[in-house]
């Protein structure tokens, strides 16, 4: 018997948006299952994101659930209809599925919205800084698996360069600029992507720097996905025990007014870029 795959965040955050909407409309999963002609356990199985549904019956659940938001319907029959793989399912097994989670948020989103304060956005690694990170893991790594995330890591960046290339919003702290992983050569040449990738049409990258004092989300990495519909925006945090994901409208809404003040204290694109090249010219 094969083994059954936990399910991936795109399935559980579906399953958390039906569940929302049938808490909205003051039903129990016992009633919706009744009106749907099912059991208790389908539905909560839906919910949790293990078992998958088809188009006619997620409308059907929306029907039931009285929801008069169309667009949500349509957006989460994208969900139900969208392709059941991506490119990341080729690293499962091999590298934690966290990675693989943001690889799936990230594919998904019209938008990204970043805030890092240490460290530089992963999208825009070279292949030698991300691999002097992962080599600073404890406990040590085996060499396959520090490629493979090196490999992996290199992959996502195609959201941005390939034949999409999606908005992408970034605020960086001078930290992380002048946060040094590997060679110096390795370090000057992440700076020289960063200005590359910074000079993209699509990209909008900015820099807090030391001046500047304090500021919203100080310490965090966060990512901000944003999708077809508002509801189905998602937030990863990194954690020191692992990646936090976050979905709820009210956690959602505070965490773009927080986005919003940080990149309102940022440095413009121009004078970031001017920052960016005067720390790769002191190397």
């Amino acid at each position: 018997m094969a083994v059954r795959q936990p399910p991936t965040i795109r399935k559980r955050r579906l399953g958390a948006e039906l569940r929302r909407l049938r808490e909205a409309a003051g039903m129990s999963a016992p009633r919706a299952a009744e009106l749907l002609g099912t059991d208790r356990t389908t539905i909560s199985n839906i919910e949790s994101g293990r078992f998958g549904l088809r188009e006619e019956r997620l409308r059907r659940l929306a029907a039931v659930y009285e929801c008069d938001d169309p667009a949500l319907i349509d957006a989460l029959a994208t969900v139900v209809g969208g392709r059941r793989t991506g490119w990341w399912e080729e690293y499962r097994g091999k590298i934690p599925s966290d990675f693989l989670d943001v690889s799936e948020i990230e594919h998904h989103a019209v938008r990204l919205r970043t805030v890092q304060t240490s460290l530089l956005p992963g999208l825009f690694h070279t292949e030698d800084h991300a691999r002097a990170l992962f080599d600073l893991v404890i406990p040590r790594l085996p060499r396959l698996e520090v490629e493979l995330r090196v490999a992996h890591r290199m992959d996502r960046q195609r959201v941005l360069v390939g034949e999409r290339s999606i908005p992408y919003v970034g605020v960086v702290h001078e930290s992380a600029l002048r946060m040094r992983f590997g060679t110096r050569d390795a370090v000057r040449q992440q700076l020289k992507h960063l200005l590359e990738m910074s000079d993209r049409d699509n990209v909008d990258l900015s820099v807090i720097p030391f001046a500047a004092g304090g500021y919203p989300l100080v310490g965090d990495s966060v990512l901000y996905a944003e999708d077809v519909h508002p509801r189905l925006d998602t937030v990863h945090v990194d954690a020191p025990l692992g990646a936090v994901f976050i979905d709820s409208p009210t956690q959602l809404a505070n965490f773009r007014r927080r986005l919003d003040a940080v990149h309102r204290m940022a440095l413009t694109p121009e004078r970031s870029r001017d920052l960016i090249l005067a720390i790769t010219r002191e190397l």
